[in-house]
């Protein structure tokens, strides 16, 4: 394929990273895979129109994405958009989509599997239009990471120390608001402290992602209203991948949910992917199935379709 690398240096890992020997090596992988491969190492505010420019050239096949989660979901909604395949080097804190495509962690081992892979299709999501690959949410995480955001971090463990600081502030003050909500045929109003929709269900785990991208479906979850003692506790089932088995929490699948909020406050936020945005009074979300291509490891798309007829069978 012919593809384009676009790393941004002022994401996590690439941080303390040598960009000039990733770039040699980079290049060199995927080109000794067989790829016409270009590598461009930029700054993390010219990132997103640089991957955007080159998706629109008629002969790409693919933009290879590297910086964390914010990067790599506007590198999805480019890829989505163009209908080119995307390749993700996880250099972020949680790199969250790239743990749901089975993606090794480590950025130069990444390099040979991406170039050695295949292409994928798999679930995208899209609020209002906006694509996400991980999740929307309202409530407490909102609140947790305008907390964050307040604070000053200049690395990883900076950004999760900050993170902590944040939960603990959300813990002594979680938030509470009505939400009207219609998912496949449920419509009800419920009074919350947390709203989730995600690509795809969580899967088990400490950091709530998808174990797999290709249902179909959005994961929706509310929480009821919290107080401190209750937050706590949902902090601690989450950590211990236990969200399903808490009381609090409200799960239900559809491949589309309209939320509707009556009573929505003027500096009310939401969360995509991590970025903090202002929050619509109305919102629509839909998945879209297979619609995203990506570049995977060689064999997942088989192993992830026995996994899941597994599945099926034990249900």
């Amino acid at each position: 394929m012919k593809l384009i690398g676009f790393f941004n240096r002022d994401g996590g890992t690439f941080r303390t990273t040598d960009m000039a020997a990733y770039e040699k090596r980079a290049e060199q992988v995927f080109r000794d895979a067989g790829h016409d491969f270009e590598a461009v190492v930029v700054e993390g505010r010219s990132v997103v129109s640089s991957m955007e420019r080159a998706a629109r050239r008629d002969d790409i096949d693919g933009i290879v994405a590297g910086g964390g989660d914010g990067t790599i979901s506007a590198a999805a909604a480019i890829a989505w958009k163009n209908g080119v395949a995307l390749g993700v080097i996880p250099a972020g804190t949680m790199n969250l989509f790239a743990r749901s495509l089975r993606l090794p962690l480590d950025i130069w081992q990444t390099l040979t599997v991406l170039a050695t892979g295949e292409v994928d299709n798999v679930d995208i999501g899209s609020a209002n239009g906006r694509a996400f690959v991980h999740q929307f949410s309202a409530g407490l995480h909102a609140r947790m990471v305008r907390y964050r955001n307040g604070y000053t971090y200049r690395s990883r463990i900076g950004k999760m120390s900050a993170s902590t600081r944040a939960a603990f502030g959300v813990i002594a003050n979680p938030p509470e608001f009505d939400v009207d909500f219609e998912a496949g045929d449920v419509r009800e109003r419920r009074h919350v402290s947390a709203i989730s929709v995600s690509n795809n269900p969580f899967g088990a785990n400490a950091l709530l992602y998808a174990d797999s991208l290709r249902s179909g479906e959005l994961g929706f979850y509310t929480a009821k209203p919290l107080r401190p003692l209750g937050v706590a506790r949902l902090a601690i089932d989450i950590l211990r991948g236990r969200v399903r088995q808490n009381t609090d929490v409200m799960i239900m699948h559809a491949p589309e949910v309209h939320l509707h909020f009556p009573n929505l406050r003027q500096l009310a936020n939401c969360v995509m992917d991590g970025e903090l945005l202002p929050l619509e009074r109305d919102v629509t979300l839909k998945v879209h199935p297979g619609e995203l291509k990506v570049m995977v490891e060689q064999g997942t798309a088989i192993k992830v379709a026995r996994e899941g007829a597994v599945d099926s069978m034990a249900v």
